[in-house]
């Protein structure tokens, strides 16, 4: 892994680039005291820092995997059968780096496709096709998250105090965002909202990326613990919840960052509206309901530690549990890049899995 000083978010506008059969990610552990951009050279890299979490974020780690199978096939030999059977061993390799998140699974098996459509044109096609596809899965994320930020505005009131949970921005896609490019929507729409950024136990992506991402695009926001948000609804200082997702089943049952569960639970006793951002991409119709999700169980040492500092005293038990599942009836609608599903999910998510998305 080699180290590339010179890039910049604010400039870039995404976590991930292709450049000449590398991939460049943005550091995401690091902030937000430090911005600096690892550079890698192998799908093995690559599956590495989806795993340890350098790039985080449903569609971001779909457009990392994309990249990294297109990397890795630049190393593989120029033998057809040879071939085959190194970027299968790539794409196994790369689906194991996470398990939740859907988005993994499907640019692997995007990938797959582009190998077997263009196999019978020779490895250097095959080669230049995959580096296509990796491009073109960053830029449709893109478009889907400015088209959900249009979809997901229209449901936000003027003036309105929205909380929100982990980092679902420019940082955790293509860039722009699902939940925080509905909420970056409002905030260009001129809708004069706040919002209160969860810091999300135990990786504090709310507190360290949400702040950053929204602090530079002028939002006015507030972090707040994540035990706050119930005593702040009681209070009626929020109007409306909108989160992000990492998998969505055909029920519409959701999988997102763990504490997204125990939100719902006080959005609904509240009676506040708890919306759902995510690209169809997100959307798993072979998983009818949220109990059949794999759910990651992550180091205890995320739990144990803050930096090189122990929390917990040694040899005690921890648990990890990286996502929880919200179920559908708690969810008051789900935005996608088409429009806004709301229940019954079965029968609305199955209508926009089959539409054609229109970026205008």
């Amino acid at each position: 892994m080699k180290v590339d000083l010179n890039r910049s978010f604010a400039r870039e506008k995404t976590p991930i680039l292709y450049e000449d059969g590398r991939v460049l990610m943005l550091d995401q552990r690091l902030l937000p005291l430090e911005e600096r951009w690892n550079l890698y050279s192998t799908t093995a890299e690559v599956a590495e820092a989806i795993k340890a979490m350098v790039i985080r974020g449903a569609p971001a780690i779909g457009c990392a995997a994309a990249m990294g199978l297109a990397a890795g096939a630049r190393r593989l030999p120029d033998e057809p059968k040879a071939f085959e059977r190194g970027f299968e061993e790539l794409c196994q390799l790369m689906q194991a780096a996470r398990p939740t998140a859907v988005n993994l699974g499907w640019a692997v098996s995007r990938q797959r496709d582009v190998v077997r459509r263009t196999m019978p044109e020779g490895i250097p096609a095959v080669r230049d096709a995959l580096d296509r596809a990796a491009l073109e899965v960053q830029r449709e994320d893109i478009g889907f998250c400015k088209a959900m930020g249009r979809h997901g505005a229209a449901l936000v009131p003027d003036g309105a105090t929205i909380l929100t949970h982990c980092n679902t921005g420019g940082l955790a896609t293509a860039g722009y965002g699902t939940a925080l490019g509905v909420i970056r929507a409002a905030h260009e729409a001129g809708k004069g909202i706040t919002v209160l950024a969860d810091e999300t136990r135990p990786f504090l992506q709310g507190a360290r990326l949400t702040a950053w991402e929204l602090m530079q695009d002028g939002v006015d926001v507030t972090v707040i613990t994540d035990n706050m948000a119930g005593a702040l609804m009681q209070a009626g200082a929020v109007q409306c919840v909108v989160v992000g997702s990492d998998r969505i089943a055909a029920n519409g049952d959701v999988a997102n960052k763990i504490g997204t569960y125990s939100v719902a639970v006080l959005a609904e006793h509240h009676g506040i509206p708890f919306y759902v951002a995510a690209p169809r991409t997100t959307i798993d119709p072979a998983m009818p309901s949220g109990s059949e999700i794999p759910i990651e169980e992550r180091p205890p040492r995320e739990v144990t530690h803050m930096g090189d500092t122990r929390l917990v005293p040694p040899d005690c038990k921890v648990r990890n549990i990286a996502f929880d599942v919200t179920p559908a009836r708690l969810v008051t609608a789900i935005i996608t890049e088409i429009g806004v599903a709301r229940a019954p999910y079965t029968e609305s998510l199955a209508r926009m899995m089959e539409a054609h998305f229109d970026p205008t």
